[in-house]
């Protein structure tokens, strides 16, 4: 069996994929309050496997909602080194069609300040190097496997992050046009925050469902739409799942493992005790 372990966050159908063995439900309490819900872990083809359904089960959380700290430190606790992230996303360009696949490599932040992105504060400060923001080692091999699975898949590009839960106005998705982004959604950059800090390689599976509202020879993007393009390519996404995990190695050559090891700025003797407790999953090996 491979050392590694890979986590999974995505939504309903991502967590009971076929061929998963030996699963469990474990229920995981953290510093940060509680995770969407129970995490899934289970082997598949040998290698160690971690599942979340971001929302909960039933979607029940919106993006504001979400307790990303916890969905986080959770699979640290759990020994996740690498998290695929599958998500809806709108679409910004004219040939990212509904149903194609974007493996996006940037992010513009149009959050309102509201969730909670960072493990630190409480007397210890940091700041994570986050020019690149996704493991590019884990995206190369999303997005060869999901071109193995035969999927329309687009490589790169910036994925506006919203606060949500309304979809943009006209206005705001030609401003977002404007900007040169690929895509547009409401979750993904606050994980790949937090995967960072947590030292845990991160990248995107993002499934174009719509183009928003910008698109004059489509209609307006609709829950109905989302939906039934889901539930069409939730197939595919386990396909590309499972294609990327045979893939990927058991050691990590890419920077991700010490991305924190120089950003605490806190003098060491000033880091309360309590801290460093709650951060012992997270850095406590500089500490």
């Amino acid at each position: 069996m491979s050392a590694t372990t890979i986590g999974v966050i995505g939504g309903s159908g991502l967590y009971d994929m076929e061929g998963l063995e030996r699963i469990e439900r474990i229920r995981i309490d953290t510093p940060f309050g509680a995770p969407s819900d129970e995490y899934v872990t289970g082997v598949l083809n040998g290698v160690k496997m971690v599942f979340l359904p971001r929302h909960g089960r039933g979607h029940r959380l919106l993006p504001s909602e979400v307790n990303y700290r916890a969905n986080i430190y959770g699979m640290k606790t759990l020994g996740v080194e690498r998290i695929i992230s599958v998500s809806a996303v709108g679409s910004l360009k004219d040939a990212i069609a509904p149903g194609h696949i974007v493996i996006p490599d940037q992010f513009i932040d149009r959050t309102k300040g509201v969730r909670k992105d960072t493990f630190f504060g409480d007397g210890i400060v940091a700041h994570a190097g986050f020019a690149d923001p996704v493991c590019g080692d884990l995206s190369n091999t999303l997005f060869s496997a999901a071109q193995k699975a035969g999927a329309t898949t687009h490589k790169g590009g910036a994925y506006i992050c919203m606060e949500g839960p309304a979809f943009s106005t006209r206005a705001e998705s030609f401003s977002y046009l404007a900007l040169g982004a690929s895509v547009i959604g409401m979750t993904n950059l606050t994980e790949a925050k937090l995967a960072r800090e947590a030292e845990i390689c991160y990248g995107i599976i993002a499934l174009s469902t719509d183009y928003d509202c910008w698109h004059d020879s489509h209609e307006d993007v609709t829950v109905e739409a989302i939906i039934q393009i889901i539930h069409q390519n939730v197939a595919m996404a386990k396909n590309i799942i499972r294609l990327a995990v045979a893939e990927i190695g058991g050691n990590r050559a890419c920077s991700c493992g010490s991305a924190m090891q120089y950003a605490v700025i806190t003098d060491r003797a000033f880091i309360p005790e309590a801290a460093k407790v709650k951060l012992a999953p997270i850095i406590g090996k500089y500490l």
